[in-house]
C-alpha cells in the first residue's frame, strides 16, 4: 500500500458509546508505560472488554532484536495480567512480530495477526473492534496487508509520531517501523493518532505523585512505583525528574466523553515519510488527531482505577 487511496472513505471514529470490546497491541517491555496503559485498560473494565492482548516487537538497549524485544513484551504482559486479576486473559494473549515490515506489501504473519483477523472478520461494520496500539504498528499493518477487508470492522488507535508542527518525526514507535505506519495511515481505516512530543509529552508522572497517591493500595501499584522508581535513577542523576506516561492516552481516547481527557480535531492523514518528517495532501482519507491532553482529569481517573482492590 502506498500513499495513494486504495479504498473508499470510512466514517471518522467518534468516542464509542456503552461498553465496547477492545484488543491491546503491546511493546510492553520496553519502557514503563505500556504496563500502566494495560492496567487502566483492564481496570476500565465498566467500559472496555479486553478481548485479546498482542506482544509488539521492539529494539533497543533492552531488546538486540525486534524478536527479543517481542518475547520479552510477551512475558511482561503476563506479569501484568497476574497483578491485575487477570490471568484467564493469558489465553488471549498472542506473540506478534519478529522482525518489522520488508517493505509496504509484505505482512509478517504471527498468532497476533491471525487472532486480529478472525476478531475482525467476526465484527459488523456498525460495531467495530478497537484497536489499541501502543508500539511499532508492524501487527496491525500485516493483519491490514493479509486481510484489507477488516479496515471496515475496525478502528485504530496509534500513539505515534510527534505533533503536526514538532520539528521532526524521529518517534521510537513510528521510526521502528516506518513502513507499517505507511500501511496503516494509507489504508483507509478508521483511526485515531495521538502524536507524542508536543502533545502527549504533556501526560507525566514523578514518583513522589505516585508514592503519595498510590504507594500500599496493592501489589499492582507498588510495581508500578518501583519501575518508575528504577527508571528515576537510571534517567534523572538525581535532578527533578518527570515521565510521561504517553500509553495511557490511546486507551483513555475510548473513555473520552465530552472530551474531559483530551481535545481532538479531524484531518487529513498525514504521509509517515522514510526521512522521518511527515508529508501532507488534502486528498487524504480524514482521520482524528489528538492535539490536546488535559493531564490532571487523566491522572485522577487513572489513579482512581488503579489503587482500587482486586
Amino acid at each position: 500500500m502506498n500513499n495513494k487511496e486504495t479504498t473508499p472513505f470510512l466514517s471518522v471514529p467518534s468516542v464509542p458509546n456503552g461498553k465496547v470490546d477492545v484488543v491491546i497491541d503491546t511493546d510492553a517491555y520496553n519502557e514503563i508505560d505500556d504496563q500502566f496503559a494495560l492496567a487502566y485498560l483492564l481496570r476500565s473494565d465498566e467500559k472496555l472488554n479486553c478481548n485479546a492482548i498482542y506482544a509488539a516487537p521492539f529494539k533497543n538497549s533492552l531488546a538486540a532484536t525486534p524478536a527479543e524485544g517481542m518475547e520479552k513484551s510477551y512475558h511482561e504482559i503476563l506479569k501484568i495480567l497476574d497483578l491485575c486479576g487477570k490471568s484467564e486473559l493469558a489465553g488471549n494473549t498472542y506473540r506478534g512480530a519478529t522482525c518489522y515490515l520488508p517493505d509496504e506489501e509484505s505482512p509478517i504473519l504471527s498468532d497476533a495477526v491471525r487472532d486480529l483477523i478472525m476478531r475482525a472478520n467476526a465484527r459488523m461494520s456498525d460495531d467495530p473492534l478497537y484497536v489499541v496500539s501502543i508500539g511499532a504498528i508492524t501487527n496491525v499493518a500485516s493483519a491490514i496487508l493479509a486481510d484489507p477487508t477488516i479496515i471496515k470492522k475496525i478502528v485504530v488507535v496509534w500513539l505515534g509520531g510527534h505533533a503536526l508542527n514538532w520539528t521532526h518525526n524521529r518517534e521510537f514507535n513510528l521510526m521502528q517501523d516506518v513502513a507499517a505506519a505507511r500501511v496503516v495511515m494509507g489504508s483507509g481505516v478508521p483511526m485515531v493518532l495521538l502524536p507524542c512530543n508536543g502533545v502527549v509529552s504533556s501526560f507525566a508522572v514523578s514518583v513522589p505523585e505516585l508514592e503519595f497517591w498510590l504507594r500500599d493500595s496493592n501489589p499492582l501499584c507498588d510495581y508500578l512505583i518501583r519501575i518508575l522508581s528504577d527508571m528515576e535513577k537510571r534517567c534523572s542523576g538525581g535532578t527533578v525528574w518527570s515521565k510521561p506516561i504517553w500509553d495511557v492516552t490511546a486507551v483513555a481516547w475510548l473513555l473520552n466523553d465530552n472530551q474531559r481527557f483530551m481535545m481532538e480535531q479531524t484531518i487529513p492523514a498525514p504521509i509517515p515519510e522514510y526521512d522521518h518528517y511527515y508529508a501532507f495532501s488534502e486528498d487524504r482519507h480524514p482521520i482524528k488527531y489528538i492535539w490536546y491532553i488535559h493531564r490532571n482529569e487523566l491522572l485522577a481517573d487513572l489513579f482512581n482505577k488503579l489503587k482500587k482492590n482486586l
